[in-house]
């Protein structure tokens, strides 16, 4: 039978994301699932169905707002990762997205996002400046001349435009958004657990 396959939808410019991906590859290890990475930019998704989310951070709940920080250091404690604060939030994530689909074609999208995810939460450098993601592009072992020609490609521009617009079009409202069996539909770090039960039941 062929193996399970977890799509996951995602921005690295979304904490809650970087969670997730922290834990996601080991967790369809352990399901048996294949991971279909589909890099995505969730200011379009938040401009189309969730711009709510804008209201919120210009007005943010005090109460809330002070549980928030808390509840993303204990996850970030509880992955082994380190997510701070970075001096600019929301970053301009066009470009590193456009790179991931690159990384893509070039068989290093997860190293790919690992570093970029670590560069901007852990380091708090800005992922939106070309010298920053050379560096990243470096680490992984791909050519930053190479990339930076490719993210300017109407084709690599297209493709992370579909994938923004795919996710909608599926009911998907922000990042992470995961689809098990292409219509079972999982949204947030803390459903991981549901979208591991769910993987291995398809393997059964």
């Amino acid at each position: 039978m062929p193996k399970p396959v977890l799509e996951f939808f995602f921005d690295c410019s979304s904490p809650w994301t970087y969670l997730a991906f922290s834990r996601v590859e080991a967790l369809a290890e352990r399901a048996g699932a294949v991971i279909d990475w589909r890099p995505v930019l969730v200011g379009g998704i938040f401009n189309a169905v969730n711009d709510t989310v804008y209201e919120q951070r210009a007005n943010p709940n005090p109460v809330k707002a002070r549980y928030y920080v808390k509840d993303l250091q204990d996850w970030a404690r509880f992955c082994g990762i380190e997510i701070g604060q970075p001096p600019v939030f929301p970053v301009r994530a066009v470009d590193a997205m456009r790179a991931a689909i690159v990384a893509s074609d070039e068989g290093k999208l997860p190293a790919f996002a690992r570093v970029t995810f670590r560069t901007y939460w852990s380091e708090l450098k800005d992922i939106s400046q070309p010298d920053v993601l050379a560096a990243i592009c470096a680490e992984v072992g791909l050519d930053w001349n190479m990339v930076s020609r490719r993210i300017k490609d109407e084709d690599v521009k297209k493709r992370l435009r579909d994938n923004t617009e795919e996710v909608i079009a599926r009911g998907g409202f922000g990042s992470p958004t995961m689809f098990v069996n292409k219509t079972d539909m999982y949204f947030g770090n803390d459903r991981l657990p549901l979208v591991e039960a769910a993987l291995k039941a398809l393997a059964k």
